[in-house]
């Protein structure tokens, strides 16, 4: 029979863990490796509700699980050694867990790389670890075009506008990725599990305050604050301040639903500690210019839901970006980029770059990467 290996946390195991299993072993032999407690800590900056003795038991306990193995490696690829031993024929994933590093694994190995959609068990929800642990709402934030804009010294030498989407917590989206997840904690210890109603403005002033108190050396952008508490597609100026001079918000259904099914995001490794952006920047008026000229012309090529126009602008904006901050990219993210440059009709990457999520513009869907849900008004 042939061998499947597949490998995750399983902590809080859950009716999605069971739908995923129960698919993986349709394949065969149902390998499961779980990391260590040390290495979910050194990835995840918490420890475990169920230690690995634990999780070991509950998944030896199922009947579509074969054997069950602690990785002994490191990182996100800990499970090599045991994969290497089981020599499987298959490696199977779900989205979430996608990852270049795996797919050049299986193909070093002749090992077919199977990637599964989230798919619930019928009759029940979908459902994720991160979810259980909070059952947590608050958005995360995706930049489309523009970024650092919200930077006044960068909007001093030219004015323009940073298009931002407020982002369902549908994935377990990585920390130090680009997605806003610093911003999303501080609003999570202001206030728990939910956005609160009123003024948003007035939240999201709160919040970018809240994350930049008086003496912040390095201050976070405000469109972090405003992407994350304004649902929908939102149009921020700035104009060589810290705050947006006008905020334009877009909740038209079609407009959101051709981003959804436009935007793809492929998995990197997450920002390396102690990585910095800010190193040998060339920051002038023409590339301001640029930047700014790009994002208006994503915003009108999603009002008109015209794809190659979209993507073209993605890209422009990217470009535009690494112009003046080149350390948004190094050899191995350019290498990404280039697997995926020519099916995609654009790309950039979340937020400042260096890791995080490769963002590409597609007009057919492109298995293994995450799909997005933009929060509607009134969610």
């Amino acid at each position: 029979m042939p061998r499947v290996f597949v490998s995750g946390c399983f902590d809080l195991l859950h009716s999605g863990h069971v739908a995923f299993l129960k698919s993986a072993a349709e394949y065969g032999e149902l390998h499961v490796c779980i990391g260590s407690d040390a290495t979910i800590h050194a990835l995840k900056k918490r420890w475990t509700i169920n230690d690995a003795n634990e999780r070991r038991y509950m998944l030896e306990a199922l009947a579509c699980v074969h054997a069950v193995h602690v990785g002994s490696g490191s990182g996100q690829m800990d499970f090599v050694p045991e994969f290497l031993h089981v020599k499987p024929d298959f490696l199977v994933v779900n989205a979430d867990g996608h990852a270049e590093a795996k797919a050049e694994l299986c193909k070093q190995h002749g090992v077919r790389y199977v990637v599964l959609e989230r798919t619930p068990h019928e009759g029940l929800k979908a459902r994720s670890t991160t979810a259980l642990r909070s059952e947590c709402t608050i958005p995360f934030r995706i930049d489309l075009a523009g970024g650092w804009l919200d930077q006044p010294y960068v909007s001093r030498h030219h004015p323009g506008s940073v298009l931002t989407i407020s982002i369902e917590p549908s994935h377990a989206f990585n920390d130090r990725s680009g997605m806003s997840s610093s911003t999303r904690k501080k609003a999570i210890e202001l206030w728990g599990a939910h956005l609160p109603d009123g003024d948003r403005e007035k939240h999201a002033r709160l919040l970018f305050a809240s994350e930049n108190p008086p003496g912040t050396v390095e201050v976070s952008g405000s469109q972090d604050s405003i992407g994350i508490v304004y649902p929908g597609l939102n149009r921020l100026h700035y104009a060589g301040n810290y705050w947006p001079d006008r905020i334009e918000s877009l909740h038209d259904e079609e407009v959101l639903h051709f981003i959804e099914e436009h935007v793809h995001l492929v998995p990197l490794e997450p920002r390396a500690p102690g990585f910095s952006v800010l190193e040998g920047t060339r920051i002038d008026a023409a590339g301001a210019k640029a930047l700014a000229d790009a994002a208006d012309a994503c915003w009108h090529a999603l009002l008109a839901k015209d794809a190659e126009g979209f993507g073209a602008a993605f890209l422009r904006s990217f470009e535009a970006q690494v112009a003046m901050f080149p350390n948004m990219v190094d050899e191995e993210i350019r290498a990404q980029i280039a697997r995926h440059a020519n099916d995609a009709l654009g790309w950039k990457l979340s937020g400042a770059g260096g890791g995080g999520y490769l963002i590409l513009v597609r007009k057919e869907p492109l298995p293994g990467t995450l799909r997005i849900t933009i929060r509607r008004s009134g969610w």
